[in-house]
């Protein structure tokens, strides 16, 4: 067993391995702002991105209605990630989440790692739905620049996270809950025009007919199934953040266990659900599905006036939702390294409100750097830094399973009782998950596209080389001034 070595902090419990507190720990400096309709509505947004409203076309385009199983395996392969993690958040929440978890069970070194990775990959998004939602601002309102809209987007959504923890609550609690609506009334929609049951809409009732008639279930063969794996793999990133925002709510627990348990439902009703009413009221190679978005294509089929400006109110509230929790999450993430005594102490620092200020700012100020460079140097800067992030999803997947195997030992023999959530088929689930992520990286590598997943592996791994260097040398400097300071 690898466990982390005591590392001075400014509070005298340490959050990650903490066994009491049923609410935000209260030497952490933050406040239990957020009530239980907050993570409710946090807990089923954040497995609805933007990427299923403007990404999902592409992977129709490839897979046909396969993309069906490619959207139901990388399902599977995220509610088995968060059973695991939610069996450690039940036992032990914490603002860190994997990354504390990580630090126990496999070494400083890993909670270090995964823990600055993950903030990076969030600050990136930050900058890319900044600017996607500027750009649909722009198309609105053009008299202001589309980068004034980034920037004015990027201040409002930082000052409600600067203000408390329960205003950026309420913020994701309206967005998530839109999303939600949007995405009901389609399927409710699209179901009674599939069966011909819509009032006013003369879009032929096909049934289910679609998913066969036009080449066949799969028209470009089986191996497309993964091609629409690494397609839609990474608009399912999001699902772990109930387990960040769980530290600072009224029953964090019990926000944990129910997040976890309720993920089958979010992820076969919002994905599966509603890809499977866009691929039975369109053709799988209808060019509206691509030219217009499979959302778009598919309601103006049934004859939805302004369908595509709907969805970019849609769209623009997933990315307003996405740049929220974005910002939240590698706030927190960065909290929780500074409290470890792994990122600057001023990061572990909170306002009399509980706002980790820090943290909060040095996260949008890299925000605002990436959202510069996507204008300046987007072909270059930018797409590195995109390329170089593409993968960290993947590696947060690995690690959540990694310390899984080694924390279920250590909950067992110390604390039993606190085994709310339990992996199924432990440890067989467990290593089989791995084999599947693992599995998911080997095939990335034979996508050999500019930007696409072979370089989205390679630029991922060295920088996660570089961050793990860099969390031996300073593991190894500390063992040297320990050493110095005990003689």
């Amino acid at each position: 067993m690898t466990t982390r070595p005591p590392v001075p902090a400014p509070s005298t419990t340490d959050p990650a391995t903490s066994t009491g507190s049923t609410a935000a720990p209260a030497d952490s400096g933050l406040q239990a702002g957020l009530k239980n309709r907050h993570l409710s509505m946090i807990a089923i947004g954040g497995v609805i991105g933007a990427g299923l409203f403007v990404g999902s076309g592409s992977g129709i385009a490839a897979a046909g209605p396969g993309i069906l199983v490619s959207y139901a395996l990388v399902g599977v392969l995220v509610v088995l990630v968060m059973r695991m993690l939610g069996e450690m958040a039940a036992a032990n929440p914490t603002s860190g989440s994997f990354s504390a978890y990580a630090d126990r069970a496999l070494g400083r070194w890993a909670g270090f790692t995964i823990g600055w990775l993950y903030w990076f990959f969030w600050v990136v998004v930050l900058a890319v739905e900044a600017t996607a939602g500027a750009k649909i601002l722009a198309g609105w309102i053009p008299a202001v620049p589309q980068w004034g809209w980034a920037l004015i987007v990027m201040v409002v959504l930082t000052a409600s996270n600067l203000v408390s923890v329960s205003s950026y609550g309420e913020f994701e609690f309206w967005f998530a809950g839109i999303k939600v609506v949007a995405i009901a009334a389609f399927i409710v929609l699209g179901g009674l025009a599939i069966f011909g049951l819509l009032p006013g809409s003369d879009h032929p009732a096909s049934g289910f007919s679609n998913l066969t008639a036009h080449g066949g279930f799969l028209p470009n063969g089986p191996g497309a199934i993964l091609t629409g794996v690494l397609m839609v793999v990474f608009s399912f990133m999001g699902s772990e953040i109930v387990t960040l925002a769980a530290g600072e709510s009224e029953d964090p627990r019990g926000a944990v266990t129910k997040a976890t348990n309720s993920v089958i439902w979010r992820i076969a009703v919002f994905y599966l659900g509603s890809i499977l009413i866009v691929v039975s009221l369109l053709r799988w190679d209808d060019p509206a599905i691509l030219k217009d978005g499979s959302y778009v294509a598919a309601l103006s089929s049934i004859g939805i006036p302004h369908a595509s400006q709907i969805m970019n109110a849609i769209v623009l509230t997933s990315v307003l939702s996405c740049l929220n929790s974005g910002l939240y999450t590698a706030s927190r993430m960065a909290f929780s390294l500074g409290r470890r005594s792994d990122a600057p102490a001023g990061f572990g620092h909170t306002t009399n409100r509980g706002v980790p200020r820090t943290a909060i700012l040095a996260s949008v100020v890299f925000g605002f750097v990436a959202v510069a460079f996507n204008y300046l140097w987007p072909d270059t800067v930018f797409q590195f830094l995109l390329n170089s992030s593409g993968a960290i999803a993947l590696f947060v997947w690995l690690v959540i399973c990694f310390s899984q195997l080694r924390l279920r030992k250590i909950i067992q023999r110390e604390s039993p009782e606190k085994l709310i959530v339990r992996m199924w088929l432990y440890p067989y689930l467990t290593w089989a998950t791995i084999a599947l992520i693992t599995f998911v990286l080997g095939y990335m590598l034979t996508d050999t596209a500019d930007g696409g997943g072979r370089d989205q592996v390679v630029l991922s791994t060295l920088v996660a080389v570089g961050v793990v260097v860099v969390a031996l040398i300073r593991a190894r400097l500390g063992r040297t001034r320990h050493s110095v300071t005990s003689s």
